[in-house]
């Protein structure tokens, strides 16, 4: 998603530090295109406080380049570069990448954060919706990580966005995206081991309501400062299917990073979305 700011003075107000505003019922704002309000700077220079990078490093460990490495990926697109942590991961692991997100707060940190290693990222702000008129070229892999894809509310939307992912891809392309297990917080409620993304010391990150239309969580600081999002709660074999519908052959769900796991336990999904056909019988798939 992204703000497409018409003046200078609307692009100036984007510089500015402003309150988050869900106006009187934040339940009901249900809108893709309230992602950008809701990355305001203060909440974005809070970021990496929230997504603890080592620690990340660590529970994440070498998962998704060994995956895109044996899929013979070299030229990557990532579409949810937030403060640039897998760009910077994969590019330091040999891969050529492109960043892109809609939020152009996010995007200025990840650059930072690439120059502070000795990296210059190449970010584009794009909107997700019309990602091939922002971006260019064909890519061998798009990842979407960090729960971003939840950020869709509508199912045109999400629809739309997997077909431009789809369409950005080489012919043997893959996509790769990870969501939070919403099937576990909407049938049994939160109850997150926190040990994958966010995983900041001190930092409080959890939903203050759920729906089957909404998850809003809330994220509280040690300065006593607080922020929200508010997310589609996608249930995984939903994802999926949309993924077939736009075209993918292949999936292969994981549960925080394991091919085997109990419906329930894992925190995270990860889905490896591959559009080459292959010799598996029509309609017939790999599954985890």
């Amino acid at each position: 998603m992204s703000a497409r700011p018409s003046s200078s003075g609307a692009a100036d107000a984007l510089l500015e530090y402003r309150d988050q505003n869900y106006g009187n019922d934040p339940t009901k704002v249900r809108e893709s295109d309230k992602y950008t309000d809701e990355y305001v700077r203060g909440f974005v220079e809070k970021w990496d406080e929230l997504i603890d990078w080592d620690k990340r490093s660590e529970t994440e460990g070498s998962f998704f380049i060994n995956a895109l490495k044996a899929r013979g990926v070299r030229r990557v697109l990532d579409i949810a570069t937030g403060t640039g942590f897998h760009s910077i991961r994969l590019i330091e692991a040999g891969f050529e990448v492109v960043s892109a997100d809609g939020s152009p707060y996010m995007l200025a940190r990840a650059f930072e954060n690439g120059r502070k290693r000795n990296h210059i990222i190449r970010t584009v702000q794009a909107d997700w919706r019309w990602l091939n008129r922002s971006v260019h070229g064909r890519f061998d892999a798009v990842i979407c990580l960090g729960n971003s894809f939840t950020h869709l509310h509508s199912e045109r939307d999400r629809r739309k966005t997997l077909a431009e992912c789809y369409s950005a891809l080489r012919h043997d392309g893959v996509l790769i995206l990870d969501q939070r297990n919403y099937d576990s917080i909407l049938d049994r409620g939160f109850d997150s081991k926190h040990k994958y993304y966010y995983c900041g010391d001190q930092i409080v990150a959890e939903p203050e309501h759920v729906d089957e239309g909404l998850a809003r969580f809330r994220y509280n600081f040690p300065d006593g400062s607080e922020y929200h999002l508010n997310m589609f709660p996608l249930r995984k074999d939903y994802t999926r299917g949309l993924m077939h519908d736009v075209g993918f052959q292949r999936i292969t769900t994981y549960g925080d990073f394991k091919e085997t796991y109990k419906e329930h336990d894992p925190d995270f999904f990860v889905h490896i979305a591959e559009k080459s056909y292959n010799s598996l019988e029509e309609g017939e798939e790999q599954k985890s």
